[in-house]
Order: structure tokens, then sequence, then C-alpha cells
């Protein structure tokens, strides 16, 4: 059975990342000039902050220091997080987009706009947004068979946000 480099890299970091309380979402490798670069993107439950990136960093770049993944060539190691707008391949990035809009190209050609409400192992309850402010949002089972793709959108004027922002301004300091 034959590996490829990022198998190899995976079965390395893999274990690092579960250590570390980490999913392991992404790996690859470029060239960029005379050096390789390798981007590693990981996630968790509740995201990931600057600290558990740098410190995963450090433990990637001497596990790699260490091993012969890499060869003698020089590289260059990035890590970081998937991203505002990231893509929804695994039922776990679903649960994580709780609450978040996506574009969703389903298989049979449609495309929707939904709000992810809840998901499990099998699909996600979505809210389908109206076209161009028609009518109501409605409710919609969508089994993962059925999604071709689909990405995370970047709100920039959430209704929620708006009503925070008025809850905030009717008074709520925050002193007790």
């Amino acid at each position: 059975m034959s590996t490829t480099h990022i198998d190899r890299l995976r079965a390395l970091l893999e274990p690092l990342a579960a250590q570390s309380g980490l999913d392991l979402e992404d790996v690859k490798v470029t060239q960029a000039g005379s050096r390789r670069q390798v981007q590693i993107d990981v996630d968790a439950d509740g995201g990931v902050d600057l600290d558990t990136v740098a410190e995963f960093s450090r433990l990637v770049g001497e596990a790699l220091d260490e091993s012969d993944v890499m060869g003698s060539g020089a590289y260059v190691l990035e890590v970081g997080s998937p991203g505002a707008e990231r893509p929804l391949d695994l039922p776990r990035h679903w649960v994580r987009a709780e609450g978040r809009l996506a574009k969703i190209h389903l298989v049979d050609g449609g495309e929707i706009v939904a709000r992810v409400l809840a998901a499990d192992e099998d699909g996600a309850l979505v809210e389908v947004q109206p076209v161009k402010g028609r009518g109501r949002a409605k409710e919609r089972r969508l089994e993962y068979a059925e999604v071709d793709r689909a990405r995370v959108q970047v709100e920039f004027n959430r209704k929620d946000d708006e009503q925070f922002d008025e809850l905030l301004e009717e008074g709520d300091d925050g002193a007790e």
C-alpha cells in the first residue's frame, strides 16, 4: 500500500492535534520559490485562539524537525484555522456552523442560502432564507447526501447583532 507525502504528514500530525484538543482539518504542501510551504489548518469546538495555534505550531515544528517526513530541504510552516468562509465538508463542520448562514449547492443542481439551526451525523436542520427577501424563512431538514458542497457566509448586518445592539443601548451598562 503506497502512501503519499500528505498521508505521511497527516499520520504524524493527527496524534499531535488530538493531544492538543484540535481537529486536523487540512494539510497542504506547495512549492514557494526554493522552499516548500506547509500549510496546516486546525479547528476545535468553540474555535481556536492564537495561543493555541502558536503552541500547536511549535509542537509541529519540533515533530517535523525530528522526523524525515519533510526530507532535508527547507520549508516554511504555516498553521492557522479554516477561516470565516469555511467549507462544510464533515458533520462536525455543520455542528460548528450552528447559527451561521451557509450557501448550499445541492446534488440536484439547486442552490439555497440557509441558516444552520442544528446538525447531527446524518444531516442538518436549516432555515432557508426567502429569495430577495420575499416571503418567510422556512425550516428544512437536509441530509448530507443531498449536499454537493456548502460554505459558511460572512454576515455584516445580521439581525441578531442589531437586536443585541438595541439591548445595549437601552441602558444595560453591565454594572450591578
